[in-house]
C-alpha cells in the first residue's frame, strides 16, 4: 500500500498543480504486468484466428467468453485472499458442493433465486470456516485450506453419493441463463466481469481494500499500526467463499446438471490465473483485473494449443511454464525494489 505524502500547499503566483504526467502514467502502463498478459492473451488470438478462420465465429466465440465466466469469480475471490499472504485451495470444493445445494433446491421446488441465494450462503459460511480457523486460531492457509478442501469434497461425496442433478430437475428458465446472450456476449460473463469491476473498485476506493494491501506487505507492520488483520482476513475468506458459491451457480446452469465431481482441480487454476496476472504469491500487490485476465489467458491456452497442434501434455507444461516464470519474476522484481530502496536510503541526507 503506498504512503500519503504532505506537498507544500500553493503559494500566490505559483503555477497550478497539474494532473499526473502524461509520461509517468504511459510508463507506468507499459511496465505493468496486466498489459504484458494481455498482449500475450492478444497474440494467442491472433495466433489461433490466422490458423483456423472459425476461431472468432459462433459458437466458437460464445465458449472463449463462456468458458472463463466461473474461473473469473474464483480467481477474484482468490485474489482476495493472496494479496494477504494467504491461499484458499478449498474454492473447488465449495464450488463443487454449492453447485449441487443449487441443483438440489430447485429439485426440491425451490425457485432458482431462492436455490441461487441458498449457494452463496452456503460458500460465504464455508469460507468463515476457513477464515475464522486461519485468522484467529493463526493456523497456516496452505493447511487448513487443504483440510477443508478435502473435508467439503468429502461431505459432498456422502451428500450426492452416486446421483446427480440432471437438467430435468431444474428450472427451465435457470437453465436458459446457462446460454443467454447480450450482443453475442454471454450474460455469465458479463455478470462475472460486474462483480470483478466490483471488486476492484472495492480494493481502489475503500479503507478495506487498502488495509488487505498493506497487512500482505507487512503483516507486522500492519500489527503495530492497529489495521484489525483478523476482520479483514475473514472478511477476505468469506468473500472467496462466497464468490465461490456464485460460480457453484454457474457451474450448475452452465452444465444443465451437478454430480459429486463438480469443480475438482479447479483451485488450482484459480491461484494460476491470479499469479499468471501478477498478484504476488507472496501478498501485498496485484489487481483484480490482472486475475482476470489471467483466467482469459488459461482458458484461451487451452484452446488455442490444441489448434496448433500441441499435445495435452504440452499444453500443461506451458501453464507450469508460466506459473513458475510469474512467481520468478515477483521475486526479481521485489529485490531490485529492495535494493533501489536501500541505495535511496543511503543517498538520503
Amino acid at each position: 500500500m503506498s504512503t500519503l505524502e504532505k506537498t507544500p500547499s500553493a503559494g500566490p503566483g505559483s503555477a497550478p498543480r497539474r494532473g499526473p504526467d502524461l509520461a509517468k502514467v504511459t510508463g507506468d502502463l507499459l511496465r505493468s504486468r496486466e498489459l504484458a498478459v494481455l498482449v500475450v492473451l492478444l497474440l494467442l488470438v491472433v495466433v489461433a484466428t490466422v490458423k483456423s478462420d472459425g476461431f472468432l465465429s459462433g459458437d466458437s466465440w460464445r465458449d472463449l467468453l463462456l468458458t472463463p465466466s466461473i474461473l473469473l469469480l474464483l480467481a477474484a475471490g482468490q485474489m482476495l485472499v493472496i494479496i494477504t499472504r494467504n491461499v484458499d485451495l478449498s474454492v473447488g470444493s465449495t464450488l463443487g458442493i454449492t453447485a449441487y445445494a443449487a441443483g438440489d433446491l430447485m429439485s426440491s421446488g425451490s425457485s432458482p433465486w431462492v436455490a441461487a441465494l441458498g449457494a452463496v450462503a452456503l460458500g460465504a459460511l464455508l469460507g468463515a470456516v476457513n477464515g475464522v480457523i486461519i485468522a484467529f486460531g493463526r493456523v497456516p492457509a496452505l493447511v487448513i485450506t487443504l483440510g477443508t478442501m478435502l473435508a467439503f469434497r468429502g461431505i459432498l461425496l456422502h451428500w450426492a453419493g452416486s446421483d446427480r442433478v440432471n437438467a430435468g430437475e431444474m428450472d427451465p428458465g435457470f437453465l436458459d441463463l446457462g446460454t443467454a446472450q447480450v450482443l453475442t456476449i454471454p450474460v455469465l460473463t458479463i455478470i462475472s466481469l460486474v462483480v470483478v469491476v466490483a471488486v476492484g473498485y472495492y480494493l481502489r476506493t475503500s479503507r478495506g481494500g487498502r488495509e488487505l494491501y498493506a497487512i500482505g506487505s507487512d503483516p507486522d507492520a500492519a500489527a503495530l499500526f492497529g489495521l484489525p488483520i483478523r476482520r479483514r482476513v475473514l472478511g477476505a475468506f468469506i468473500a472467496s467463499g462466497a464468490l465461490a458459491g456464485l460460480a457453484g451457480v454457474f457451474w450448475a446452469t452452465r452444465y444443465g446438471g451437478v454430480s459429486s465431481n463438480a469443480g475438482e482441480g479447479i483451485e488450482l487454476q484459480a491461484v494460476a490465473a491470479a499469479v499468471i496476472g501478477g498478484v504476488a504469491i507472496f501478498g501485498g500487490s496485484g489487481s483484480v483485473w490482472g486475475a482476470a485476465i489471467g483466467a482469459f489467458l488459461l482458458v484461451t491456452i487451452d484452446r488455442v494449443l490444441p489448434i496448433l497442434g500441441v499435445p495435452d501434455f504440452y499444453q500443461q507444461a506451458v501453464v507450469g511454464a508460466l506459473i513458475i516464470g510469474a512467481i520468478v519474476l515477483d521475486r526479481v522484481l521485489a529485490s531490485r525494489a529492495e535494493r533501489r530502496l536501500a541505495v535511496e536510503r543511503e543517498v538520503a541526507p
